[in-house]
């Protein structure tokens, strides 16, 4: 399909005026903002001290950038017009850009401001084609320094140590996170960009040794392989200070506990390759809250809504940076705020569902308990609840299952965790035109001579599973009620790249098989 190419064309006078004062005052709190990432201290510091009455500069600010971008940015232009917006004056008032209606439509050079594309210093990145067609995505050099120095300071912020030595084991092609992440934290650690190879890691810890502050970034399900395999071969943990960042995709408490046998800490941030890297990040704080709302249905139902059951992500991000708002469906809208944005990303939905709460809302919902929760970094930035992409689900008896839920379920518990390389979700017709879920399990390689009962395996992640399911989902549980042949979730073994697994290479993880 040939996208559309709309130029700029000449400006009025008047239209030209008008880009000059909104590209000086652009300019000026993009400047204020770049002063405060400076160095990673001053980035500590305005992380430590943000304060709620400058959500209102970043409004503005997002308003702005739409404006800006209506005389500047030639498809915005015309997808403006296109829409009857081209006279806009509230952010609310300018439309949603998606991948459907914006970047699937006009070609890269006219995404860019002044409609021109080729800088020297411009890196093309490109997406996981997760959402089924890879997509690029270009980042000038202004831009990819300010998200250098938002990762550098969040890191030694969340991780600090005299000796970081960071091991990047993201991808390492076109994907905007394993690039940017191994220039990101050169500006503050010795850094090894292994991508994701599981003995070359093994073999970068034992020829280093101990002596150093590792932080391995990777693939949440990398670093289980990761543990799994240095299990294997009787790494010595205790004799090293490890820690895991991790991205791309979410994480449950029961991964992330799993991991916590063996790494210090692992912490998660959030980002797209839509948007930016980097939108947001957890702190101590934000993974004690997150715990604490998968046991407190009271504070459940004030921060995320009357019979919310699922368990989302809580992320800080920086409104002056990115300005996020949640639409009348749920969806997470994102504007980069920055000058700096060579491609303007303006109201854009990537099709996240989600919550968005200041501290000052999270901290009276918490009442006292706030106070014992405070923890070493002392983010006071505002809280992201992500619930994931929106259509993450496979509906089965007037319940819809999440793959989050179903991870908790293979791993809280299991003797057999270190056994799973990864799983996916489908369903299978069964005689009489009758469905069930499948969760479909690939085994990692076994040593030669290690025996494994395939069966046990399958009955324990079966149990575990429909009970963990039937603890957080009221839905499921009431199915369970009123027919309890609802428990008959199939559980399918699969050996190495075999069944639905069989020529599936990207890093990462393919949950739900929608046409099995």
């Amino acid at each position: 399909m040939t996208r559309l190419s709309p130029t700029l064309g000449p400006l009025t006078p008047r239209q030209r005026w008008r880009r000059a004062r909104l590209q000086a005052y652009s300019w000026l709190l993009t400047g204020a903002y770049r002063l405060g990432a400076t160095h990673p201290a001053v980035w500590r510091f305005v992380a430590r001290t943000y304060h709620p009455v400058l959500d209102r500069v970043a409004a503005r600010h997002a308003r702005l950038a739409c404006q800006f971008a209506a005389v500047d940015v030639p498809a915005y232009r015309h997808f403006l017009r296109g829409h009857g917006a081209e006279h806009a004056r509230t952010l609310d008032a300018f439309p949603e850009t998606t991948k459907q209606n914006y970047a699937g439509v006009y070609d890269e050079a006219s995404r860019c401001q002044e409609g021109r594309l080729h800088r020297p210093g411009v890196i093309v990145d490109e997406s996981s084609g997760s959402s089924g067609k890879p997509y690029n995505w270009v980042r000038g050099p202004r831009e990819l320094k300010g998200i250098y120095r938002n990762a550098a300071g969040y890191i030694e912020l969340v991780f600090p140590g005299k000796k970081l030595f960071v091991i990047n084991a993201y991808s390492m092609g076109a994907w905007a996170t394993g690039t940017t992440t191994g220039a990101a934290m050169a500006r503050i650690a010795m850094v090894k960009n292994t991508g994701p190879d599981l003995e070359k890691i093994a073999d970068t810890l034992e020829h280093f040794g101990p002596g150093y502050d590792y932080v391995i970034a990777a693939y949440p399900p990398f670093l289980k392989h990761l543990r799994d395999r240095l299990d294997e071969a009787g790494f010595p943990w205790r004799d090293y200070r490890i820690r895991g960042m991790v991205g791309g995709e979410g994480m449950t408490e029961a991964l992330r506990d799993y991991l916590e046998e063996r790494f210090e800490e692992v912490r998660s941030g959030y980002g797209a390759s839509d948007l930016t890297i980097g939108m947001g990040a957890e702190s101590g704080f934000s993974v004690w809250l997150r715990k604490r709302l998968a046991t407190d249905e009271r504070l459940r139902d004030q921060l995320l809504g009357p019979g919310e059951q699922r368990l989302p992500m809580i992320f800080h991000y920086n409104p002056l940076e990115t300005f996020l708002e949640v639409n009348a469906d749920g969806e997470l809208l994102c504007t980069i705020n920055t000058k700096t944005c060579l491609q303007p990303k303006l109201r854009y939905n990537v099709g996240d569902e989600a919550r968005l709460h200041t501290l000052a809302e999270v901290r009276r919902a918490l009442g006292a308990e706030y106070e014992g929760a405070w923890t070493d970094e002392r983010m006071n930035l505002p809280l992201l609840f992500l619930f994931g992409r929106k259509d993450s689900t496979i509906s089965y008896m007037g319940a819809n299952l999440y793959p989050q839920d179903v991870e908790y379920g293979l791993y809280q518990g299991n003797p057999y965790a270190a056994a799973i390389n990864r799983f996916c979700l489908s369903l299978e017709e069964q005689p009489g035109l009758e469905y069930r879920p499948v969760v479909n399990i690939e085994l990692r390689e076994l040593r030669e001579g290690s025996a494994l009962d395939r069966d046990e395996l399958a009955a324990i992640c079966r149990e575990g599973v429909v009970a963990h399911l039937a603890r957080v989902s009221r839905d499921f549980a009431e199915s369970l009620r009123e027919d309890p042949t609802a428990a008959d979730l199939r559980v399918s073994i699969h050996d190495p790249g075999q069944g639905p697994f069989a020529g599936l290479t990207k890093m990462k993880n393919v949950y739900l098989l929608r046409d099995a």
